[in-house]
């Protein structure tokens, strides 16, 4: 299971009611309902990796969360996850509204655009970096809004939401040592992680 899936599923208590949101193949529902003894479920824009998740028993279905998220009553969920996917929907602002509508916490993780390779690799080339969090050129990315660490922080103190935890993490899943700086974090955070709710 990919490293931010790892801590999100540490974040989730067991026995919650969960959605995923941009669930891929399913492996962070498998391990919640295997683990965790969760009602998972998923919703993926990807129909290929719906039907491999479906395929394996699954509850995934087809949709993308700029457009129905909406369909989801409030207060269905006890957490609703949205990893490495903020930076490729079109209204993350929406979005995030939309999560802490349906459900008490939102999971949020991003690669973090502030992280010192990317700004250097930026400077020194003046063109679009890549690392291995940002691991696709420029004209291939699904990445519309790309944010830093502090962005998103600003983004939830302007929505006023409470960042209950927060992680910032390399590839290998290291813990950044520097978790009580946010600025730090920002510098040398390579992804992040927020658990989120409204105050």
């Amino acid at each position: 299971m990919r490293v931010d899936l790892r801590f999100i599923a540490e974040m989730i208590e067991p026995g919650t009611r969960v959605l995923d949101i941009g669930s891929g193949d399913g492996s962070l529902i498998e391990h919640l309902f295997r683990e965790n003894g969760c009602d998972a479920r998923g919703i993926e824009i990807d129909m290929a990796a719906v039907t491999h998740a479906v395929a394996h028993g699954l509850p995934v279905m087809h949709g993308d969360a700029d457009n129905d998220l909406s369909q989801y009553p409030d207060g269905a969920f006890d957490y609703v996850v949205l990893s490495r996917t903020l930076q490729a929907v079109e209204r993350p602002r929406e979005v995030l509204r939309q999560m802490l509508r349906i459900g008490t916490r939102a999971l949020v993780s991003f690669p973090n655009f502030g992280h010192w390779q990317v700004r250097w690799r930026l400077v020194m080339s003046g063109r679009m970096p890549m690392t291995r969090t940002w691991a696709r050129p420029w004209y291939e990315t699904p990445n519309i809004h790309p944010c830093t660490v502090l962005d998103f922080c600003e983004l939830c103190a302007q929505e006023g939401y409470r960042v209950e935890r927060w992680l910032a993490i390399d590839e290998a899943g290291r813990k950044s040592p520097w978790r009580r700086y946010l600025w730090l974090a920002n510098m040398f955070g390579e992804q992040a992680l927020f658990l989120l709710r409204k105050a």
